[in-house]
C-alpha cells in the first residue's frame, strides 16, 4: 500500500507527485495514457492567468506564488535531469485591455507590476506588430515555460526516485470505499484488472475530474474548454514577449518556433 495514489500524470499530477515524494512519501501516480500529453502538453505555460484582474484573490495569490516558485524548479530539474524547461521572463504585452482601470487597480492593490502603454512603446517593443494599435498593458513579470519540456524532465525527476512509481496507460474503472474514505481503485492495463491501494487517493485529471468524480457520486463542476493552438518554425524574431488581444496570445519560444493559441 501506498501513501498516496494519484490518478493523472499531466504537469499537476507530476508535480504533486515530485512534491510529496520530496517529502518521503510512497506515491503511486497512475496515467490513462502517457504522462504530459493532451492538455498539459499543448498549453502554452504562461505562468499568469491571461487577465489576472477578472479572478478572485486566490487566484492572484496562487499566480503570485507561482511566480516565484518557477524559476528555481527550472533551473532545479534543469542541474538534476539535464532537461531544460525552457522557462523565460519575457513580460506580457496586452493589447487593446478592454476594462484598463479595473486592471491598474488590481495592480496598485496587490503590489503587481503593471503600467498602461501608448502606440509608441508597443511598437518600439514589438516592431513588427500590425498597425493599428493604440494603447495597451504591459506585465514584465509574467514568464513562460515551455510545456513539453517541462513534463520531460518531470518524468525523469520522478523516474529517479526509489519512492514513486509510474503506471501508463492504466484506466481507472472504479473506486473502493472504506466509510467516508477512498482506500484502493480498480483499474484496466491492457485488458487486465489490476487493484491499487493508498492512504490517500487523489485526482489530478484536469477536465476528467468530474466523469471520475462521479464514481464516487461527488460533482465537481469541472468540464473541458475548447482552445485552439499552432506551432510555427519562423525565421528571426517576430515578437519578443508575449502578446495577447481579444483572448488570442503568441508565444515565442528560444529554438525559434513561435506559439499562437486562443
Amino acid at each position: 500500500m501506498s501513501d498516496f495514489l494519484i490518478i493523472g500524470g499531466g504537469i499537476n499530477g507530476l508535480l504533486l507527485a515530485r512534491e510529496l515524494a520530496a517529502a518521503q512519501a510512497d506515491v503511486v501516480l497512475l496515467e490513462k495514457g502517457e504522462c504530459c500529453r493532451e492538455a498539459s502538453w499543448a498549453g502554452g505555460g504562461i505562468v499568469s492567468p491571461l487577465y489576472p484582474w477578472r479572478y478572485p484573490a486566490e487566484i492572484t495569490a496562487l499566480a503570485t506564488w507561482a511566480q516565484n516558485f518557477y524559476p528555481e524548479l527550472a533551473q532545479t530539474l534543469l542541474s538534476d535531469t539535464g532537461i531544460d524547461p525552457e522557462f523565460s521572463q519575457s513580460g506580457l504585452l496586452m493589447l487593446d485591455a478592454e476594462d484598463e482601470s479595473q486592471a491598474l487597480q488590481w495592480a496598485t492593490d496587490n503590489c503587481r507590476r503593471l503600467e498602461s502603454v501608448d502606440h509608441n512603446f508597443i511598437y518600439h517593443h514589438e516592431s513588427k506588430l500590425a498597425p493599428g494599435f493604440g494603447s495597451g498593458l504591459w506585465m514584465p513579470d509574467v514568464a513562460n515555460i515551455r510545456n513539453p519540456q517541462l513534463g520531460k524532465a518531470l518524468i525523469a525527476d520522478l523516474q529517479q526516485r526509489e519512492n514513486v512509481s509510474i503506471v501508463q496507460r492504466c484506466q481507472v474503472e472504479s473506486f473502493e470505499r472504506k466509510g467516508a474514505k477512498v482506500v484502493a481503485v480498480e483499474s484496466r492495463i491492457e485488458n487486465q484488472k489490476r487493484r491499487f491501494e493508498a492512504q490517500q487517493v487523489i485526482l489530478c485529471t484536469g477536465a476528467w475530474s468530474g466523469s471520475l468524480a462521479r464514481k464516487l457520486l461527488v460533482t465537481i463542476n469541472v468540464e473541458p474548454v475548447k482552445g485552439q493552438m499552432l506551432l510555427y518554425r519562423i525565421k528571426g524574431d517576430l515578437v519578443n514577449s508575449i502578446v495577447l488581444t481579444r483572448g488570442r496570445y503568441a508565444i515565442p519560444r528560444r529554438d525559434g518556433h513561435l506559439l499562437v493559441g486562443s
